[in-house]
């Protein structure tokens, strides 16, 4: 597998990299299978109802590399068994409001657990950071008027039962 400099980590369609010690850069690189604008989209939208979804801060291209970048807040995750049950406890509820906030808004993020099939583990786009738990990669998310009613209620029936998964996984760790 090809290694970037400053990489950070590397999903199905893309790698994602350290700018600094403030942004990463999610790169599009030739045919990744995702679109960067509707990327950036449901990223600006999340953020515009609350601050659960990955800041985002621009869209860029870098001339020498000649690569696209989905540039936002880079995220400092802590591991989960650092902080005391009751801590867990509470930014749990916090990452609950927040997520319901959105599907009332009209976004589902679509990937809280991977599927078994995929490489990784379950909950790689959830992170613990000292201001709470943050979602990271809407690449597949989905804003309810691009989808209509009746599917994405499918999509925030399925994402509920995830989240019921995670917060077993996240307070009984």
């Amino acid at each position: 597998m090809k290694r970037y400099p400053r990489q950070l980590s590397a999903g199905e369609n893309n790698i994602v990299i350290a700018l600094n010690q403030l942004e990463v850069a999610k790169i599009y690189e030739g045919d990744t299978r995702s679109d960067i604008g509707s990327e950036a989209e449901k990223l600006q939208f999340a953020n515009s109802i609350n601050g659960l979804v990955a800041k985002f801060i621009r869209i860029d291209f870098d001339e020498e590399k000649q690569w696209e970048m989905l540039v936002m807040k880079r995220l400092f995750p802590m591991d989960f068994r650092s902080m005391e049950f009751e801590r867990r406890e509470l930014i749990f509820n916090v990452f609950e409001d927040e997520l319901a906030q959105l599907h009332k808004a009209g976004f589902a993020h679509r990937d809280i657990c991977r599927p078994s099939i995929m490489a990784g583990e379950s909950y790689d786009n959830i992170f613990l950071t000292a201001s709470g738990l943050r979602l990271i990669d809407v690449g597949i998310s989905t804003l309810q008027r691009q989808v209509g009613g009746p599917i994405f209620e499918r999509f925030v029936e399925q994402e509920l039962k995830e989240i019921s998964e995670f917060k077993e996984f996240f307070l009984n760790r």
